[in-house]
């Protein structure tokens, strides 16, 4: 067992960078031994096996740092078991990222081909036989899927008891992201009325991405570690309106982020049509004959340049964009008023301020 040390600064939690090496050393090493096992039964299983490498290979490991330091703030002290639990998250968040793209329809992911035009591409260049696009989609599901069954071989080579909190945690979090996906999908199709919209919107928010990617880690890594009630609750009460602040600022990036840091075109939730927060106060703010026009083209299949340059000009101009700002405000302000909560539970002041300064970090992208 390799046990877990004291940061200098005085903070108990390991600094965010050296969780993130450990977990890709720890993902390298796995998914070098699952290719050797896959190349016993076919040589070509690399070409399955090396999209995933570098797919799961990228990212901000946000779950993963935030699973490790759940397990630290509830006491946790075995660094390997802890590893392959955070690496285990980040398979499941690959397999996800992977599926959503082929919902979507998106071409690219963190500046590179999106795994199914990646594939794609390969039957193209390899002049194979049959349809290049069924193909690749068909590839990249397999991909997503192999993905979701290495996690569960990854976390279950972390050792951990089968404690019920820590079983249900585990439970939560690769069910939920399931469900949020799917209310995504339900309200881009459900042409919601502009006084749904907001609600509907608020719930795809929450369950996609604010209790997956901040919530359900933290209480995972701390019910790992065997955290009661109290802890766990606390997190969570953190963990809820910063995963919510976090999504609002990918929801901004996804609207006026540069390319070349986002990874993705300009304006692309625009074109995909994706209804969110920030549309609803777009049409509960424009002027009538702009906030229809703005519903018109929202996801059109004909969407141009222009028209997402307009859509971006209505969004500054009728105050949406800084009515948005102010609820991401209002979300993290709530997230560091719960850090005084974890204090009172024994939370270190160092460690609260490593969340704190983390925090700032996750809603503060743009700047």
């Amino acid at each position: 067992m390799t046990a877990i040390r004291a940061d200098a600064n005085g903070s108990r939690l390991t600094p965010d960078a050296e969780v993130r090496a450990r977990v890709d050393a720890t993902l390298g090493a796995f998914l070098e031994h699952t290719g050797t096992t896959l190349r016993e039964i076919s040589p070509v299983a690399d070409r399955l096996l090396d999209p995933l490498r570098m797919f799961s290979a990228g990212g901000k490991r946000v779950r993963a740092v935030l699973t490790w330091w759940g397990y630290e703030l509830a006491g946790g002290g075995d660094a390997e078991a802890i590893a392959a639990a955070a690496g285990s998250v980040e398979l499941l968040h690959a397999a996800a990222l992977v599926h959503d793209d082929i919902i979507d329809d998106s071409e690219t992911r963190r500046g590179r081909p999106a795994m199914h035009a990646g594939f794609r591409a390969a039957h193209a260049r390899s002049r194979m036989s049959g349809d290049p696009v069924l193909y690749g989609t068909g590839a990249a599901i397999i991909g997503g899927d192999l993905c979701l069954a290495l996690s569960e071989e990854l976390f279950d080579s972390a050792g951990f008891a089968n404690a019920p909190a820590a079983r249900e945690a585990h439970a939560a979090l690769r069910r939920d992201v399931m469900l949020g996906q799917f209310l995504d999908i339900e309200l881009q199709a459900a042409h919601p009325t502009r006084a749904e919209l907001r609600e509907r919107a608020d719930e795809v928010l929450t369950h996609k991405t604010a209790k997956y990617t901040v919530v359900q880690p933290l209480v995972l890594g701390a019910a790992l570690a065997g955290a009661g009630d109290a802890l766990r609750a606390a997190l969570a009460d953190f963990g809820l309106p910063l995963g919510r602040a976090f999504q609002m600022r990918d929801d901004v990036l996804g609207v006026y982020g540069d390319p070349g840091i986002t990874g993705k075109p300009a304006g692309d939730d625009l074109v995909q049509g994706k209804r969110t927060i920030l549309v609803a106060e777009v049409l509960d703010r424009a002027a009538e004959a702009e906030a229809r026009w703005f519903e018109e083209r929202l996801g059109a299949e004909d969407i141009s340049a222009h028209d997402v340059a307009r859509m971006t000009a209505i969004m500054t101009d009728c105050g949406a964009q800084d009515a948005f700002e102010r609820l991401i405000e209002a979300e993290t302000a709530r997230a560091l008023a719960a850090l005084d909560e974890l204090k009172r539970l024994g939370v270190a002041h160092d460690d609260a301020t490593v969340l704190e300064a983390f925090a700032d970090a996750l809603t503060q992208r743009h700047r």
